[in-house]
């Protein structure tokens, strides 16, 4: 069976890591970039690029590709405009890091019948064609949307580009990704800010830093546009979030001045991360993609922690 071809609109880290890995895995991939230099690097390394988004998308029309959104948000109706006009019967999917505004945006240019949200959770502090890897979502999670819309053919073309990529699918409703991913990406890109201004407050800070200071504060050096656009776009699930972090903190802090002690916010921490490290994600059995309830049946085994990694049975099981 000819795997369905695939079409990257944005060659940045993420759509440039997406098209190294689904041509490794032997999949028909070409892309478009806004950028001359991007298209120009990403030719010179071999791969099948273009600055034209109406010839793209055109060539997406006529062979029927899996078109993938790998643009920032701010750039998102604009591109969503140029696929309704030339492509608006293909399946689509992105990569952006919130869902339910994504969501909202696409249902807007009329393209929601054959959307399905995705989210690969997977990065660096970097950015550009340059900096993309063909093995950067290799053993990671990949988020595909299972809102009441979605249609079983398209779910089952983002799920198997999903896992032709090394990922593993973690399948979730678009407003309960968002909730988590402010919990375990958009927080840690504030409080990593936080730290590192903080440290660098500190006379002889950054000549002492070492681990804890790299790792605590490495998604500070993400470029500050990407980082407002995630979190910006998300906040109503942040405010919380953040309000939480500060409720910790000031506890924290009213304790260690009141009583000498930081113990009560240590041991609960530490207690949660022991958690995470012992966290297991069983595998999705059982469940037939297009079968009845298959989307309310998947949402609760991804929020149970449960995971897909091979192909479910459906309309496009290979």
């Amino acid at each position: 069976m000819t795997a369905t071809p695939v079409c990257v609109l944005g060659l940045g880290l993420i759509g440039g890591s997406l098209l190294r890995a689904a041509a490794a895995a032997g999949r028909p991939v070409f892309g478009y970039n806004r950028s001359i230099d991007g298209v120009q690097a990403a030719t010179a390394d071999g791969f099948d690029a273009s600055a034209d988004i109406d010839a793209t998308l055109t060539r997406a029309a006529e062979t029927g590709a899996l078109i993938v959104i790998a643009v920032p948000v701010p750039a998102l109706p604009t591109m969503l405009a140029h696929i309704a006009e030339r492509a608006p019967d293909n399946p689509l999917t992105d990569v952006i890091s919130v869902k339910a505004a994504v969501l909202d945006a696409v249902a807007d240019a009329g393209l929601l019948a054959r959307y399905v949200g995705g989210h690969p959770m997977a990065g660096t502090a970097y950015s550009g064609w340059a900096a993309g890897d063909g093995r950067l979502f290799v053993g990671a999670p990949w988020v595909v949307s299972v809102d009441d819309h979605v249609d079983p053919h398209a779910w089952a073309q983002v799920m198997q580009l999903a896992l032709d990529c090394g990922s593993f699918v973690v399948p979730a409703r678009s407003d309960e990704h968002d909730a988590a991913a402010a919990a375990i990406s958009h927080l840690p890109h504030l409080t990593a800010e936080a730290m590192a201004i903080t440290a660098s407050d500190v006379p002889l800070a950054f000549a002492l830093a070492a681990g804890s200071f790299r790792d605590g504060t490495r998604v500070a050096a993400t470029a500050p546009d990407l980082v407002r656009a995630m979190c910006e776009t998300n906040s109503a699930e942040l405010l919380p979030l953040l309000d939480r972090a500060i409720e910790l903190l000031t506890a924290a802090r009213h304790s260690l001045a009141d009583r000498g002690s930081v113990g009560e916010l240590v041991e609960h921490g530490h207690a949660a991360r022991t958690r995470y490290d012992s966290f297991t994600r069983p595998d999705v059995v059982g469940i037939a993609i297009g079968e009845e309830n298959w989307r309310d049946e998947l949402a609760a085994a991804g929020r149970a922690g449960w995971v897909i990694r091979s192909a479910l049975p459906g309309p496009d099981s290979r």
